[in-house]
């Protein structure tokens, strides 16, 4: 790894709420230490499927699928905890809306990568996690995710729409999702420092901070709290172990 550089992956799906939490803690974190450290932060988004099975075609009604898994006190419980998380880093969370299978949109988010390298990608990934948790949409749907890919750079409608038809990444997403199971990622976000450390769950921007400054040599690094994630049984949220940074 260059001196001077942090190269984090981030695994997550983007059905997750803590994974929106998370980026926007991310970007935070980011943004913080800019001035401070002489420091290149790259990132670098990978999928994890929460509803593998579900077939991509597949489009439930998001309270009502949320309240089967969890019950309405359970549910009530979520929704405040989430909210009032969301609310503390500026996005809104909503639980209305549809819930649907991720491979599309994980595809359009790689193929940004491929194109436009972090920039694209994290466009898209703003783009389609408001367009999701804020405007209930259905991130599954043709029309919905050409318009994403078309404000993100990535694409026309028309070609989003050719691309979607073809198999193109489709492998790929899989085969990347299911290697982040057998690693043993288990929830998410879970994001991997410079491919020898991980942090799990939707942690602070100060987390991620401390990390970056203790790479960087200039700071302690305190114990990594646990912090919530969805599972890969599609429950949210779980509390997440994070794992240690060395020096």
């Amino acid at each position: 790894m260059q001196a001077g550089v942090i190269s984090l992956v981030v695994i997550s799906d983007i059905v997750c709420p803590w994974c929106y939490i998370g980026q926007r803690e991310l970007q935070k974190a980011i943004q913080d230490v800019k001035a401070e450290l002489d420091l290149t932060i790259k990132v670098e988004h990978r999928p994890f499927l929460l509803q593998p099975s579900m077939e991509e075609s597949t489009a439930l009604d998001k309270h009502a699928w949320y309240l089967e898994k969890f019950g309405k006190e359970k549910l009530d419980q979520i929704q405040s905890m989430v909210k009032s998380r969301a609310k503390e880093v500026g996005i809104e969370i909503n639980f209305a809306g549809t819930i649907t299978q991720t491979i599309r949109a994980h595809r359009l988010s790689r193929k940004a990568f491929e194109l436009g390298g972090q920039e694209m990608q994290e466009k898209f990934m703003d783009l389609t996690y408001h367009a999701y948790f804020t405007e209930g949409k259905n991130i599954g749907d043709y029309e919905v995710l050409g318009e994403l890919a078309e404000q993100a750079g990535i694409m026309s409608k028309e070609k989003t729409a050719e691309f979607l038809d073809s198999d193109e990444l489709k492998v790929e997403i899989e085969h990347s999702a299911a290697e982040a199971r057998k690693k043993g990622v288990t929830g998410v976000p879970f994001t991997i420092v410079n491919g020898r450390w991980a942090v799990s769950g939707g942690q602070t921007a100060e987390v991620y901070a401390q990390i970056f400054r203790k790479l960087a040599g200039k700071g302690p690094l305190h114990p990594i709290p646990n912090a919530p994630s969805c599972s890969n049984d599609g429950t949210c949220p779980a509390a997440a172990a994070a794992a240690a940074v060395k020096s």
